[in-house]
């Protein structure tokens, strides 16, 4: 058996679906290989695109995507997006090709050391030296990306090893990994942190999210009566239209939610990740911290819980609440006016009519037309604070969001591996017109593959969440100004359908009738954000002070 075969049949019984990428002429081996497989290969137009898709991909199964780039400028182009992975907790594996290692006639012609790049942006970097090798790193890079934490794994398969007979044909059987359970003793100390609380909240993190562990905290909360806020990465966990739940942290301090977390004396994290922005910053030990996790904490100077409960995060909530008998239930009456406040303000704009329209109408808009199990693939601008703030989740991984590396670009591929993955359920991508164009070429893609997704364009004409930050700082505006193509006749040119919402009653008729429809849509969506000084600085000093 060639080499690249049984590299085929190793990614084949790891249950690879999806391979996203570009290759080049060191991967040919390879690609031929795929050729007579069940595995899908998806030619993107950018490297960077490939991998936002396979991280996705991990993201929302918790099995690692795969995405496949050549040497050198191949290569490289992945970076960002491996970043994105790592960061982000989404177990994909890279494979990348090289010109060969026995006998080169190139020189050093597009010849980087990929591995000592990648090292510092994955959990493990291997290149393959002979074809024996790949049962055994193939087995482990797909463990190593999958397990707690998880992340980038990259391999390196050079064009002469592909080439290489192999006899043993052998792979080695993927493994159920049983995660441990947290102590007794942890057990029992988180439950007697909880029964002596007077104003008890549940934080829920990123690390609850990709586990799916919704069924033990609602048990949780129903049984207690603990009242609830999430990261941005922990939207979904638990639905937004709970009785329990007070707001998202979409900052790190000072928004209306912040009031109870400043009141709260103790705050059960569960699944904290302390690669997010800090959603509180303990005050000594006038605030107990019960850290929830599958891993002990990162001690920083802003988070060192007082209590840890590291095992299955499923499991130890089961037990806490086990643990918690009949008789338990909080006092939720001094939270009450904080929930009434933040819900107040933060719907006082739904159905503002004005145009260029609002953020906060065009997210309630969002929320009208998408169903509960519909999903909105976010790009990273002004308006992600917006959505993190007001959309309310239903069901996990609903409103995909990155608040790890935070970069540009990654909306649009993210929502066509969506798509691709789920062709019954709603997609939309929420892009800021910066944003939008570092990908764009990606439409031709998701055209390509037939597939149904509508792209929201938050239209501008400037990278909007640097302005805020420009004017917060008193500083004069300043270089972040740009023109943009004609969005409308930009998705015809790749056969998708352009739309150009001119009042802000449009916008959810437009959605509906793209939906039904089916295919790919563009809509370019004129904003003003003025509101992004007025209501997420001066309103909030105001409430401050």
């Amino acid at each position: 058996m060639k080499a690249s075969d049984l590299f085929v049949k190793a990614l084949e019984n790891e249950g690879v679906e999806y391979i996203f990428g570009i290759p080049g002429e060191e991967n040919l081996d390879l690609l031929d290989s795929l050729r007579g497989s069940k595995i899908k290969f998806i030619l993107t137009r950018h490297e960077q695109a490939a991998a936002f898709m396979a991280a996705t991909y991990g993201r929302l199964t918790g099995r690692a995507g795969v995405c496949l780039a050549t040497l050198g400028p191949g290569a490289t182009n992945l970076v960002t997006a491996i970043a994105y992975a790592q960061l982000g907790a989404m177990p994909m594996v890279v494979i990348t090709g090289q010109k060969p290692i026995k006998a080169g006639l190139q020189g050093k012609f597009q010849i980087l050391d990929i591995i000592r790049m990648m090292e510092p942006l994955v959990k493990d970097s291997d290149q393959i030296v002979y074809g024996r090798q790949i049962p055994s790193l193939v087995r482990g890079a797909f463990r190593i990306a999958e397990e707690e934490r998880p992340g980038a794994v990259h391999l390196e398969l050079p064009e002469d090893i592909a080439r290489e007979e192999v006899e043993d044909e052998r792979v080695f059987p993927r493994q159920t990994i049983h995660r441990v359970f947290a102590s007794d003793r942890a057990i029992e100390k988180a439950v007697n942190v909880i029964k002596a609380a007077k104003r008890p909240l549940l934080l829920v993190g990123a690390g609850a999210n990709r586990k799916r562990i919704r069924k033990p905290l609602s048990d949780f909360v129903n049984k207690t009566g603990i009242m609830f806020f999430n990261t941005q990465m922990g939207k979904g966990v638990l639905s937004g239209d709970d009785s329990h739940f007070i707001g998202t942290a979409a900052f790190s301090s000072k928004d209306y939610v912040h009031e109870a977390i400043k009141k709260a004396d103790l705050i059960i994290n569960v699944g904290h990740d302390i690669i997010e922005k800090p959603p509180f910053i303990m005050k000594g030990d006038e605030q107990k911290v019960i850290h929830v996790n599958f891993h002990s904490a990162q001690i920083k100077d802003i988070y060192y819980p007082q209590v840890e409960v590291v095992g299955n995060i499923s499991n130890s909530m089961d037990r806490i609440n086990e643990a918690l008998n009949e008789c338990y239930a909080c006092n939720r009456d001094w939270i009450k006016p904080i929930r009434e406040k933040t819900r107040n303000a933060i719907h006082s704009l739904d159905n503002d009519t004005s145009f260029p329209m609002v953020p906060q109408r065009v997210v309630a808009d969002v929320r009208k037309v998408v169903d509960e199990d519909g999903i909105v693939s976010l790009d990273n601008g002004m308006f992600k604070l917006w959505f993190a703030r007001h959309y309310h989740t239903h069901q996990p991984n609903t409103l995909l969001l990155d608040n790890a590396l935070a970069t540009m670009g990654a909306g649009l591929p993210s929502a066509i591996a969506c798509a691709l993955m789920y062709p019954e359920r709603q997609v939309v991508a929420v892009c800021g017109d910066g944003g939008f164009m570092m990908n764009s070429q990606e439409l031709e893609t998701a055209v390509r593959l037939k597939l149904n997704l509508i792209t929201i364009i938050f239209n501008d004409s400037g990278y909007g969440m640097i302005k805020w930050k420009q004017k917060g700082q008193e500083l004069p505006d300043f270089a972040l100004d740009f023109n943009n193509p004609d969005f409308v006749m930009y998705a015809k040119s790749y056969g998708a359908t352009g739309h150009r919402i001119a009042s802000s009653e449009e916008l959810v008729p437009t959605m509906k009738k793209a939906f039904a429809d089916g295919g790919v849509h563009v809509i370019d969506l004129p904003i003003d954000y003025s509101q992004n000084t007025k209501t997420l600085l001066d309103d909030l000093k105001q409430f401050n002070n």
